[in-house]
């Protein structure tokens, strides 16, 4: 058995080490093969993976995006991938315990040989539990995140495994013959935002269990992922760093859920982004009354 890591990076060289670090740490360091695929970084990264005997570099020309960062890794690692072979996509600005990826292992294995994720704790907070995993209703296309629907208690005290809808590019392990058997990215289609999602639904469907186990811990620091707060509105809806980007959901949708889910999406999408618009609109309307 080998484990392929995949690891995007774009600059943020100092994530980056800190990632290999936690790799070489790993309890079967010895069965992990490290691939990083480098898209256009200017800060000294290639020069550093170059002299990292035990990572395998592909550079890209910064238009690679996650999407197609992760599809040039699986190029590269599946041809040589046996049966009972992983694929784990990883971020670089993600660190963990030596037992991290067997522990990721072994809750594969025991649910059937399912995809499994990790959950987030967020460096200096109390609880340090911030993500489990996505809940995703189609129908009324909203996402929501598992963590949501805990008390408080068991926010502290979490169950050994979680069954979610959608798995993220943050620390998800895949049996390596899911991407043969149900194709692998779709940069052209998604190449940023919601591809990570995308792919697990789309092994969902075929029956394979989505997990996150809350033993496999990845700590971030204290803004992770997307921050959408300073941009324009312009920007945070078409923008291509946007996890908000309007373009991006209605492919996704087009492409998740079942025949009559996927044809119906655009309609459904202006409806309810209306709906919420106007809720919105109400919400505040109501409160400027209110203090006036």
């Amino acid at each position: 058995m080998r484990v392929n890591v995949i690891i995007p990076v774009f600059n943020r060289l100092e994530h980056t080490r800190k990632v290999l670090e936690a790799l070489r740490r790993q309890t079967i360091s010895d069965a992990l093969t490290i691939v990083i695929v480098n898209d256009g970084s200017t800060d000294g990264t290639a020069e550093y993976l170059q002299s990292q005997s035990d990572v395998s570099e592909i550079r890209g020309d910064g238009s690679l995006w996650w999407g197609g960062a992760i599809e040039e890794g699986l190029k590269q690692v599946l041809p040589a991938c046996h049966p009972d072979d992983y694929v784990l996509f990883l971020n670089n600005d993600t660190w963990f315990d030596e037992h991290y990826v067997e522990t990721l292992v072994h809750a594969s294995k025991e649910n059937g040989g399912a995809a499994v994720g990790s959950v987030i704790h967020e460096e200096g907070r109390n609880p340090p539990l911030v993500s489990i995993g996505a809940k995703i209703n189609i129908n009324r296309l909203a996402v929501w995140d598992l963590l949501s629907e805990l008390s408080e208690t068991e926010k502290r005290s979490p169950a050994h495994h979680y069954r979610v809808d959608a798995l993220s590019g943050r620390g998800t392990l895949y049996p390596a013959y899911l991407f043969r058997k149900y194709g692998s990215m779709r940069p052209r289609l998604l190449p940023h935002y919601m591809a990570d999602y995308e792919i697990a639904m789309r092994f969902a469907r075929a029956g394979v269990p989505l997990v996150v186990s809350s033993k496999a811990i990845v700590y971030s620091p204290p803004v992770y992922g997307n921050d959408a707060s300073s941009l324009s509105w312009r920007k945070r809806l078409f923008g291509r760093r946007s996890a908000h980007n309007v373009f991006q959901r209605l492919i996704f949708y087009s492409l998740v859920g079942s025949p009559v889910q996927r044809i119906t999406a655009p309609i459904r999408m202006a409806y309810f982004s209306c709906s919420r618009a106007f809720s919105t609109w109400t919400s505040s309307a109501k409160e400027k009354e209110g203090t006036i």
